[in-house]
């Protein structure tokens, strides 16, 4: 039963004017703490991560999966949307994830995603960790750990990369990344925020991180060995929302992989 790990983040946006500060830090956040749990991790950090690099890099992920494996995808980074062209979207949008080269108009929609995990084999138990795009009103918990200043929005917005004459009218609105992670077929997803809210990009004790990427850590190297992601959960929504930090963290999946051992 293999544990394997890719872990995705992007400060840098070249052609944008949109670079975030946080991304690299919670990727390899992510990977020491995944080491730590037994995971074998492959980063793609900045310029590395270019659309193409990312769908070779996760289709090896899920195809190298057999039965009893777990895998886990962490991504943070901008994300975007653009319109709809299949009719599968409600909202007549279809999500995506900024890979470096967006600025070349390479999104990473999430009908591709899905297509990527729909190879993944029987038995094989994929987590899904998005601290990208979408932010709440509620006052809550500890921010003692947060620096001073405004935290900048990973939302890159299609006026940014898109050309002029493809923009769609609603071009403000952030990406529904969550749902679209959701459809990718992963068992259970960890989310920074709503699908109407912004996750923040901001520093903690002089260092850059994503807010929720930031906490998830915090509280996960307090969880006795038999929590549950939805304990997890749990502790997370302890520290976020909060009142400097507007975004509220989702957790998707059936109650039964709620329940599963983290990163069992």
């Amino acid at each position: 039963m293999a544990r394997r790990a890719l872990c995705i983040g992007i400060n840098n946006y070249p052609g944008t004017d949109s670079d975030l500060s946080g991304c690299v830090n919670d990727a390899s956040d992510w990977a020491a703490a995944l080491t730590e749990r037994g995971f074998s991790v492959t980063r793609l950090l900045d310029s590395a991560a270019t659309k193409a690099a990312m769908v070779q890099a996760i289709d090896t992920l899920v195809t190298g999966a057999a039965k009893g494996d777990t895998i886990v995808l962490t991504y943070s980074g901008h994300g975007t949307w653009l319109p709809d062209t299949d009719g599968d979207e409600p909202d007549a949008r279809d999500e995506a994830l900024c890979p470096w080269d967006i600025g070349s108009g390479n999104a990473l929609l999430d009908d591709e995603l899905h297509d990527l995990f729909s190879k993944r084999a029987g038995g094989v138990r994929i987590m899904l960790i998005s601290d990208s795009c979408h932010s709440g009103t509620v006052t809550r918990g500890d921010e003692s750990d947060l620096d001073p200043g405004m935290p900048r929005a990973r939302f890159l917005p299609p006026a940014v990369w898109m050309k002029r004459d493809a923009l769609p009218t609603d071009t403000v609105r952030p990406a529904r990344l969550s749902g679209g992670f959701t459809r990718a077929g992963g068992d259970l997803l960890l989310a920074g925020c709503l699908d109407t809210q912004f996750s923040w990009d901001t520093s903690f004790n002089g260092r850059p991180n994503g807010a929720f990427t930031f906490y998830a850590l915090k509280t996960l190297k307090n969880l006795p060995a038999t929590a549950t992601y939805e304990h997890w959960f749990k502790e997370i929504r302890n520290y976020l929302p909060s009142t400097r930090l507007p975004q509220d963290p989702q957790i998707f999946g059936t109650r039964t992989a709620r329940r599963f051992k983290v990163f069992a």
